[in-house]
């Protein structure tokens, strides 16, 4: 693998435990982690819970687990994307090549700001959040959407919308993916989408960030 990524022009570093990941990307800030779970010193997603504690950089699972509620937990603790094995050096190169897009695309969806709706204060260039200036623990990519809807108050953004400027992932079926984070979400801003106070669901269309009613 690390020959095939390297013939495609990634300059690669390998690590054999999780503890020595921490190290080397607390060290060095690679652009991007491709993180195997079947770790000898740790479980793979605790070694991804301690990743996202240090760093932003996209994180790409590699796992031979196919259940459902495993990758709905990996992508609530901070996954970018995940693959399952086995899969080829080429299509892992895809897949890097997309995620690393869809992160600078994210970041270049909305200018440097800050955004104000309700009690609600998002800081992109400061990449904070507020509320009732309360600051919001937020993953990477929850700030990110939070960032988008934000600087659209009021407005229906869709699905499709979402996965293409936050995501970078226009293929259907990852609706999934805007679920998990939606809810964690929600969460964080003391609600849910049974009683919203910012975040609304437009049945069949999509979602809006609007000031508490």
């Amino acid at each position: 693998m690390l020959r095939s990524l390297a013939d495609r022009g990634h300059a690669v570093h390998a690590v054999g435990t999780a503890l020595d990941a921490l190290r080397r990307v607390a060290a060095e800030t690679p652009d991007l982690v491709v993180l195997d779970l079947g770790l000898p010193d740790l479980d793979g997603s605790d070694a991804l819970r301690m990743l996202r504690g240090i760093t932003d950089v996209p994180i790409i699972i590699a796992t031979a687990r196919d259940d459902e509620q495993a990758i709905v937990r990996l992508l609530r603790a901070g996954a970018d994307d995940y693959m399952i094995k086995p899969f080829t050096g080429a299509h892992l190169d895809a897949r890097i090549t997309t995620v690393l897009r869809r992160a600078g695309r994210a970041s270049r969806a909305v200018q440097p700001a800050v955004h104000e709706v309700g009690g609600l204060r998002v800081d992109v260039g400061e990449r904070s959040a507020s509320l009732d200036g309360v600051p919001l623990a937020l993953t990477r990519k929850e700030f990110d959407l939070l960032a988008y809807l934000a600087a659209r108050p009021g407005r229906v953004v869709s699905r499709r919308e979402l996965l293409e400027e936050v995501w970078r992932q226009p293929s259907v079926g990852e609706d999934q993916t805007i679920d998990v984070h939606l809810y964690w979400l929600r969460r964080k801003l003391g609600e849910s989408a049974a009683k919203p106070r910012y975040l609304r669901t437009v049945r069949g269309v999509g979602f809006r960030l609007v000031p508490p009613d």
